[in-house]
């Protein structure tokens, strides 16, 4: 890969960038450059069906033969354009505005859901968009038209941290609105209790989506490096505590990596993609772990 498209892929790199929509082209783009074998394969070859030729479809699937046979235009249609409708759900709950360095969680997961929608819309497959804390905030249902994609980048333009975390109870809200098999990709610091995380997952798995799980935390969230002393307040309760960080360091560390294995290993028994990511990784390791997903389940 180029050192030009490489450093698109960086979250800091991102964040000079222009808008949503620069930001998640060079992320694709750079991406779908550096990859030797590709599982990106943009639309399935096996063929599904017909449709007639409506305003906004793309001239390049007019079949041609059956033009010069009925005098009418039709659409051919794949496996892809008639099998799947992709939610992104991306987490907007106060922790998520957490940033230790440049780039906070928030922001972090702005630039990846972009990145997916545009990947998405460029296979033509259809994408919906989720903004959730407590509760539903914005909910943009699947399509794939192309004006598809300014709609939901705006909307991840200006997405700012809001109220309390409840996944659970937003995972069944939108579950319940999905009346059609799916992939559903959800992007969050999981900050939850594990039992209500994964009774929304079963909700989904019950009713036949494919999920992905975008695990999003700070790097010192993870590793807890902080200063000599330092006060902590919690963002969503506000509860505050002041503690000699190095004192507690091991245990908080083992208590995160505790959380995170169990919490993996729950998705794995229901068959749930599970994929940790720091806000100071390349971009890369989501889209990649998003492209084997989708290569699966074709």
């Amino acid at each position: 890969m180029s050192t030009e498209k490489q450093k698109y892929l960086n979250p800091k790199m991102l964040a000079t960038l222009a808008n949503m929509q620069i930001r998640a082209r060079m992320v694709v783009e750079g991406f779908i450059v550096g990859l030797h074998k590709s599982p990106y394969h943009g639309f399935s070859v096996e063929f599904a069906e017909h449709r007639a030729y409506g305003p906004g479809d793309n001239l390049r699937y007019l079949d041609w033969r059956l033009y010069g046979k009925t005098d009418r235009f039709y659409i051919k249609q794949f496996e892809e354009e008639t099998n799947l409708k992709a939610h992104i759900m991306l987490d907007t709950s106060k922790s998520m505005a957490f940033a230790s360095g440049e780039i906070s969680k928030l922001q972090y997961g702005s630039f990846l859901s972009s990145a997916l929608t545009y990947l998405l819309l460029r296979q033509q497959d259809a994408v919906g968009l989720t903004l959730f804390d407590d509760e539903i905030r914005t909910h943009i249902r699947p399509s794939s038209r192309p004006s598809m994609l300014n709609n939901i980048l705006a909307q991840l333009e200006n997405a700012e941290a809001g109220n309390q975390t409840a996944i659970g109870r937003t995972l069944h809200q939108l579950a319940d609105r999905i009346h059609r098999r799916g992939l559903v990709i959800i992007i969050s610091d999981m900050l939850d209790e594990i039992e209500h995380i994964m009774h929304g997952l079963k909700h989904f798995r019950h009713d036949k989506h494919e999920v992905l799980v975008f695990h999003v935390l700070d790097p010192r969230e993870v590793d807890f490096a902080f200063d000599a002393h330092a006060t902590f307040e919690d963002m969503e309760s506000g509860e505050i505590k002041a503690t000699e960080p190095w004192h507690i360091q091991k245990a908080y560390q083992e208590a995160v990596e505790q959380f995170r294995t169990s919490l993996a290993r729950q998705c794995r028994e229901l068959h749930v993609d599970y994929i940790p990511l720091r806000t100071d990784q390349p971009l890369d390791i989501a889209l990649l772990a998003y492209l084997n997903k989708r290569h699966s389940v074709m």
